[in-house]
């Protein structure tokens, strides 16, 4: 069976814009660094005098940064499967080289590896 790759591609684009989209409403791009964000501060106001509300800031800055962090590592993965379809590497496992199943593709398209090298990796073998 023949891979559709435009299908793959069109789902991480997809993806890749809906990461975008999450990002701009909390970060903005690094004008430095290509590819990475910085998270937006919020107007931080000196006169403040209420330490719940000053203490409520940095609480949702955290938030923020945690959101931003997770969005952009996502962002990540989907940009390298887009590079690894314009390779032609898209679909084969990053450890082996073998057929990565079209159904774990389907739930995550930006896959590297089948799902016995997932395992491995994240078990730290």
């Amino acid at each position: 069976m023949v891979m559709n790759i435009g299908h793959f591609r069109t789902k991480l684009e997809e993806e890749r814009v809906r990461l975008e989209g999450q990002l701009k409403k909390i970060a903005s791009p690094d004008a430095d660094v290509p590819g990475e964000w910085n998270p937006k501060t919020p107007d931080l106001n000196p006169m403040i005098s209420d330490a719940n509300e000053l203490s409520d800031t940095f609480e949702e800055l955290d938030n923020e940064v945690g959101i931003e962090y997770q969005l952009e590592a996502r962002l990540k993965e989907v940009m390298a499967g887009l590079d690894r379809i314009k390779r032609g590497v898209f679909g084969k496992c990053d450890i082996d080289g073998e057929d990565i199943p079209e159904a774990r593709l389907e739930a995550n398209p930006a896959a590297r590896t089948c799902i016995k090298h997932a395992r491995d990796i994240s078990s730290g073998e």
